[in-house]
């Protein structure tokens, strides 16, 4: 079920958003909705490459593992 959400832009903002709304015909309420999940893939997950280097990274990953174990077990404090 979708919802509504109330936000706030100032003149010059909504006038931009308007404007590139409407060269892609699209209302704007889902222009917003495409640029923010656009914006989310791009930078809410890491790339293949560094998914590569992250991999390749023993020492990091021994301290992940370090840490999940630490999770699971209820030790250290969490942030």
């Amino acid at each position: 079920m979708s919802k509504t959400v109330t936000l706030r832009l100032d003149d010059n903002n909504y006038a931009q958003f308007r404007k590139l709304a409407k060269q892609d015909n699209r209302p704007l309420s889902n222009f917003i909705e495409t640029a923010v999940l656009r914006y989310i893939e791009e930078h809410g997950f890491v790339d293949e490459y560094e998914m590569a280097e992250i991999r390749e990274n023993k020492e990091l990953n021994r301290s992940i593992i370090s840490g999940l174990r630490d999770a699971e077990s209820g030790q250290g404090r969490f942030v």
